[in-house]
């Protein structure tokens, strides 16, 4: 059955007008379609993986939406309805007079295999969380889930569904969820206590819950949890950094706390006094992030791999694919042994094309992620463990804030000090495209930028010593934001003056 797929699309078509009907039915990759998108005043959309086609040329009109709304379930309130006994969704926009002026019709399928990459982890019996971006099938992966647990594996599971997303809409579940029993929720938020009457009721093995968004949701998901039954979720964010950076879902990972450390403790251990740190074991015991639809990181020990990240360490991840022949591809990106307390990795390189960058040294940064936005661009990207061999140091701008050890050390060796604003890939996106010398810098020399923070060093130099204002070559943005930096670590005012391509940098004193 792997990868046996139902969609039951005719019905979903037979909802729409004939005049919008009737142009998608001649689409050759209708088996594709990924959603309709019916806007008052505009054209209707048929939306593909790889493209988006208009399906007439007349206007969305309010006669085309009452068509429609009046063959699919009533809106809850969440503006989202069904088709009976399909796993469909329609979802509303409206107006500020509360009526409805927009559609979206999305197609919903049941993928039937879609959970041979972490079947073991869900066999395992622990409770695990899915995370991934909007439309990478997190809520497709759960329905498999609840067949396999509740057929193969003969558990009693019960699945709290909200929008009637995993089930489909109407009373009679669809048959995708196997003997899976399904609990709807009459309003979004009264999730939590449905999830919590689901335990206390139906004596369920197995709680399948899609969509962990509220502080309610997620200590219902630990009281599920402390009581022994397993737990298979999804929650907002596309990565365990992510969870761990929202202070309203943090509590699914175990929660983050600041700690106070003794004198002879931060000095152990490298850092300042306050540090942060789990407070509690983590309601979900494995992580699992869907990169791409056959390709999933997966967290094994989700207690540890916070751990890890907390003290500025890449977590251990096991990055699972599915090869062309169906066959699972595990490769896991392990630590070296703890030296000192200090989790080490030896110089990895992703190679990719010819470009150059410097030799990174990360901190408190996601080495699985920035790697993967690396391949993607296409760069050869050389990252060590060793501060000494260190061209760059990588940070997150709370870890900077806090000036660790290992920060203050990088300093005191001159080794520029890069700081991202958040984990997100187009931060990662940006920094690797500045490393790279993209854009204005792409016809640098390699030693352009050793050039441009040596020259940035000696003015830092004039400057202390009683020269008033030192002025640099024209650079490009990255360089010059790093040449700021090394003006600001020595207590200097810097200014940039001109404009592209000869703008600079003006260091002086305070």
């Amino acid at each position: 059955m792997a990868n046996l797929i139902t969609d039951d699309l005719s019905t979903l078509l037979d909802i729409l007008p004939p005049e919008i009907r009737l142009p998608l039915n001649k689409q050759s990759d209708l088996s594709q379609l990924i959603e309709v998108v019916m806007d008052l005043g505009r054209p209707p959309e048929a939306r593909f993986p790889h493209q988006e086609i208009t399906l007439r040329p007349q206007e969305v009109t309010e006669a085309d939406l009452e068509y429609v709304i009046t063959r699919v379930s009533t809106f809850g309130g969440d503006n989202r309805a069904g088709i009976e006994r399909t796993l469909h969704r329609i979802s509303a926009i409206r107006n500020r007079k509360d009526k409805i002026i927009g559609l979206t019709l999305r197609v919903g399928r049941a993928v039937f295999g879609t959970i041979k990459i972490i079947e073991d982890l869900i066999e395992s019996g622990e409770s695990v969380l899915i995370m991934g971006r909007p439309g990478v099938g997190k809520t497709t992966m759960l329905r498999e889930v609840a067949r396999v647990v509740s057929d193969d594996l003969k558990k009693r599971v019960v699945i709290v569904d909200t929008s009637n997303e995993i089930a489909g809409d109407g009373d009679i579940p669809h048959p995708a969820i196997g003997r899976a029993r399904r609990m709807q929720v009459k309003a979004p938020d009264m999730q939590h206590a449905v999830m919590i009457e689901a335990v206390e009721n139906h004596m369920p093995e197995v709680i399948v819950i899609d969509e962990i968004g509220t502080e309610l949701e997620a200590q219902a998901a630990r009281t599920i949890a402390e009581r022994g039954v397993q737990l298979v979720g999804t929650a907002h964010g596309n990565t365990l950094t992510n969870l761990m950076q929202n202070p309203t879902l943090a509590d699914l990972i175990g929660g983050i706390q600041a700690v106070t450390l003794g004198d002879e403790e931060a000095r152990r251990r490298g850092t300042q006094k306050t540090v942060l740190e789990r407070k509690a074991p983590p309601t979900f015991n494995i992580i699992v992030e869907i990169q791409e639809r056959d390709q999933v990181a997966v967290h094994p020990n989700a207690a540890e791999a916070v751990d890890a990240i907390l003290r500025g360490h890449p977590p251990e991840t096991e990055i699972r694919s599915v090869g062309e022949d169906g066959k699972i591809e595990t490769k896991t990106l392990t630590l070296e042994p703890q030296k000192n307390g200090v989790h080490h990795q030896p110089d990895v390189a992703v190679k990719a094309e010819d470009v150059e960058t410097p030799r990174l040294y990360l901190f408190g940064i996601n080495r699985a992620r920035l790697e993967q936005t690396a391949q993607e661009m296409h760069l050869n990207l050389v990252i060590t463990d060793k501060l000494a061999g260190a061209e760059m140091f990588v940070t997150s701008r709370n870890y900077f804030r806090r000036r660790p050890q290992r920060v203050r050390d990088a300093e005191d060796r001159d080794i520029p000090v890069y700081v991202l604003k958040s984990h997100t890939p187009a931060q990662f996106r940006q920094f690797l495209g500045m490393l790279s010398h993209r854009g204005p810098e792409l016809e640098k020399s390699p030693d352009s930028l050793t050039t441009a923070l040596d020259e940035a060093q000696e003015a830092v130099h004039q400057v202390t010593g009683g020269v008033e204002r030192v002025e640099l070559s024209p650079q490009g943005a990255y360089i010059r934001r790093l040449q700021h930096m090394l003006a600001e670590r020595n207590k200097l005012n810097s200014d940039s003056l001109g404009k592209e391509p000869k703008r600079r940098v003006s260091i002086s004193k305070p």
